[in-house]
């Protein structure tokens, strides 16, 4: 299998961008990594995906040399371990709001000592037996780039103590969730929101976490990035492509 190069580039200082990936077609990865993004996120969390079409779309952004992340739909031991074993090793875990939530999470990414992940070899992820079990169980651990997503008021009241939990890589700030909990649904550039999301910016950083959040902008990426976010989501593969239609559409019937 191939390195995890999304924490070795974060380890680095670099600042990664990707969008995310609803669309069920390989086709997509290969676009994105083709376009220059740095990263994918497929989506099962809104996005239509079961197991065997989010292996097909890890399998095209390992063949493309695009950084391939799994944002699943809850913090469900069996579902994380489900992912990780097909290849998956950056993986995005949405609604961590304590830190018995980061613990619990924490658990079902990493094998022992650090955790409790069920143990298989039969599994893409160790290549099929092609790895030895004891590189397999040994090496994984710090293979896998944990990602939790921060996206209510409860989860940043306790961020402080999410962010000491062992075994979190990444901090995703998630703007959209944010600003319901703030009371301003959809707003979110509002300043409860935006706040909100520079006050945890702080926190992560003053305990050397990384920082992510979204946006659909160039403008946005660009103002976060100088704020410290080095994992930039960058907008949805369907949003880009309505985007791109309509400004097509727009030119050619005005």
């Amino acid at each position: 299998m191939k390195k995890n190069m999304l924490k070795s580039r974060l380890n680095k200082g670099e600042t990664v961008c990707g969008p995310f990936c609803k669309i069920q077609d390989p086709a997509i990865v290969e676009i994105a990594a083709l376009s220059g993004f740095d990263f994918v996120i497929i989506d099962m969390e809104h996005g239509p995906y079961s197991i065997e079409s989010l292996q097909n779309m890890i399998r095209a952004a390992e063949a493309r040399d695009i950084i391939p992340v799994v944002r699943v739909t809850e913090n469900s031991e069996t579902l994380i371990l489900r992912t990780l074993d097909v290849g998956a090793k950056c993986i995005q875990v949405p609604q961590i709001c304590t830190k018995e939530d980061a613990d619990k999470l924490v658990k079902a990414t990493k094998f022992y000592p650090k955790g409790e992940r069920g143990m298989c070899r039969y599994v893409r992820a160790a290549e099929y037996t092609n790895i030895s079990a004891i590189n397999h169980f040994g090496k994984a651990n710090d293979d896998i780039t944990t990602i939790i997503h921060i996206e209510g008021m409860e989860g940043i009241s306790n961020l402080e103590e999410i962010v000491q939990v062992d075994g979190i890589d990444v901090i995703f700030l998630g703007p959209y969730d944010l600003s319901q909990s703030c009371g301003v649904p959809g707003e979110v550039n509002n300043p409860k929101v935006v706040d909100a999301m520079k006050g945890a910016v702080k926190i992560a950083q003053k305990y050397g976490k990384y920082i992510g959040t979204f946006t659909e902008t160039p403008e946005k990426a660009k103002m976060w990035r100088n704020i410290g976010v080095q994992y930039i989501s960058y907008a949805v593969d369907v949003g880009i492509i309505m985007n791109s239609f309509k400004q097509i559409t727009g030119q050619i019937s005005s």
